[in-house]
């Protein structure tokens, strides 16, 4: 879990991106900043409905689509079709675990990624996502971590 941000960094950090802050789009923020879970929509809502008891699902997908549009966080789509969220959408990739749907931030250092075939195209997104086992599944499942 991250350090918890105040309200008030919280509140300037949306409006620094345009977003007039509210309680539950400051709570959304909070929760993905010092949540680094990559929670669906439910967990959020479910997080969250201790402290707003009129919340509702939809406040959180807009919230979360505001949060987007600005680039303030990104949307991870796992390979079942489930979207999570990061509250971090600097340059990373995702590992996802197979067993247990964990999805963990990793570093991106390919300095490659983009030098082929990319002339004349406009890249406006990545999304690197490297899929395996967690160490606590594997040590379950006893599989090494020796590429096929």
């Amino acid at each position: 879990m991250q350090p918890a941000i105040t309200t008030g960094e919280t509140g300037d950090r949306l409006r620094a991106k345009g977003i007039k802050p509210s309680v539950i789009r400051i709570k959304v923020l909070q929760y993905l900043l010092e949540n680094r879970v990559h929670p669906a929509v439910d967990t959020i809502y479910r997080a969250l409905l201790k402290e707003i008891p009129t919340l509702s699902k939809t406040s959180i997908y807009n919230t979360l689509k505001a949060l987007n549009s600005k680039g303030m966080i990104m949307e991870i789509m796992t390979p079942g079709g489930e979207i999570r969220y990061d509250g971090y959408p600097a340059r990373h990739a995702h590992f996802m675990c197979l067993k247990c749907g964990a999805i963990k931030d990793v570093s991106l250092s390919c300095a490659t990624c983009l030098t082929h075939g990319t002339e004349g195209l406009k890249v406006t997104e990545e999304a690197v996502y490297l899929k395996g086992y967690c160490k606590k599944c594997s040590e379950k499942l006893k599989i090494s971590n020796r590429k096929s």
